[in-house]
């Protein structure tokens, strides 16, 4: 279970499910918003909201399903994602990289062997 855990919190697999699961809910509302231009428009209140195919309430309900979804995956899907990954494998603390401190000293070295440098 340890491999499958490193698998699952160390690569990118939450990341491209939770792009693809959006990525389809967001071309359901490009879909309904093409269909509202290129249809007809509302022509009074009584027909904003109704849910016909050419209407202004089917892109409503298109976005307002979008935002829904994006809720639920954002709590259900990437906080404990974000979560467990933070407890399992946590972010290396801030602060200079190993290989910039390295470099300094073999720059350091290479000053203090052959005297002050010239420009």
């Amino acid at each position: 279970m340890g491999g499958f855990k490193s698998f699952v919190l160390r690569g990118n697999l939450v990341d491209l499910a939770v792009a693809v699961i959006m990525a389809t809910a967001f071309g359901a509302v490009v879909t309904t918003f093409t269909a509202w231009l290129t249809g007809k428009l509302p022509s009074g209140v009584e027909d904003i909201f109704s849910n016909e195919e050419n209407s202004f309430g089917a892109f409503m309900n298109a976005v307002i399903a979008f935002l829904i979804l994006a809720a639920v995956v954002y709590f259900l899907i990437v906080l404990p994602y974000t979560r467990a990954k933070e407890k399992y494998f946590p972010s290396p603390a801030p602060g200079t990289p190993e290989d910039t401190v390295l470099l300094r000293e073999i720059r350091d070295a290479l000053i203090a062997g052959r005297g002050t440098p010239t420009a």
